[in-house]
């Protein structure tokens, strides 16, 4: 597997006995650390791949074509995951990746009960009032954020948030303009100790929600791996902006 989300599903899926190789990305669940690595995602080692030996090697949409033919020049079969960067997306990935192990009944049941928890989750924030969330991808030299357009920024409208950066596309974002909306919630991911770094930082320590105490961490993996986990990841990001609804 040179896909993250990829080998989380295959875990989810009880198939992991099927797994001889994984990315050096693929870290969940922590027992995935113990399958050799082929390295990069983008720059696997081909020839580790060719001593494996694998039936298949699944990965995700952005494996370049290079890649493909070099590994199926070996006589080793690809699998390339297409999902749209949506929920649907995350279902249709969980579902080619059943049908691939012979595991659809299974797969159909993650599915299912990912929409249940999900449906659950926009029950309990739709009739509440929506704070402002600015969702911090990279900050200091250069500010990234998840625009309109992102997964995650759609994540952030059904979990009951008003994201500041919606009207963008992508991921680039203007220290100025985060300054004016001087938003009510700030999410960040929970690695690297960046909450400790924006909290201090020049100009984002004068922000209203860190003044207020509303800077949270959250695994980003849970919402930017295409997998079983991202339900778990809107829910977490909903407890986070109305922690209230789930008392």
């Amino acid at each position: 597997s040179l896909s993250p989300g990829a080998t989380e599903t295959i875990y989810a899926l009880n198939s992991q006995n099927f797994l001889v190789g994984r990315s050096d990305y693929c870290d969940y669940p922590e027992e995935a650390t113990k399958i050799e690595s082929v390295g990069p995602i983008t720059e696997p080692n081909i020839e580790k791949i060719a001593e494996l030996n694998p039936d298949l090697v699944i990965a995700s949409a952005h494996f370049s074509k290079e890649l493909v033919d070099k590994i199926e020049a070996l006589g080793i079969k690809v699998a390339v995951l297409y999902g749209e960067d949506s929920f649907d997306g995350a279902y249709k990935n969980i579902q080619d990746i059943a049908l691939v192990l012979g595991k659809q009944e299974e797969g159909t049941k993650i599915i299912d009960e990912m929409k249940k928890k999900v449906e659950e989750v926009e029950n309990k924030v739709k009739d509440l009032k929506k704070p402002s969330v600015y969702y911090v991808v990279g900050f200091g030299k250069t500010d990234f954020t998840a625009g309109g357009n992102t997964f995650i920024g759609q994540i952030i409208d059904r979990a009951g948030g008003e994201n500041i950066a919606k009207e963008i596309d992508g991921w680039n974002y203007s220290k100025e303009v985060l300054m004016e909306k001087n938003p009510d919630i700030v999410v960040l991911s929970d690695k690297y100790d960046s909450k400790s770094g924006f909290t201090t930082g020049e100009g984002y320590k004068d922000l209203k929600a860190v003044k207020e105490g509303k800077v949270y961490e959250i695994d980003d993996n849970m919402l930017s791996r295409q997998g079983p986990r991202q339900a778990d990841g809107l829910e977490a990001l909903a407890k986070i902006i109305h922690p209230e609804a789930f008392k």
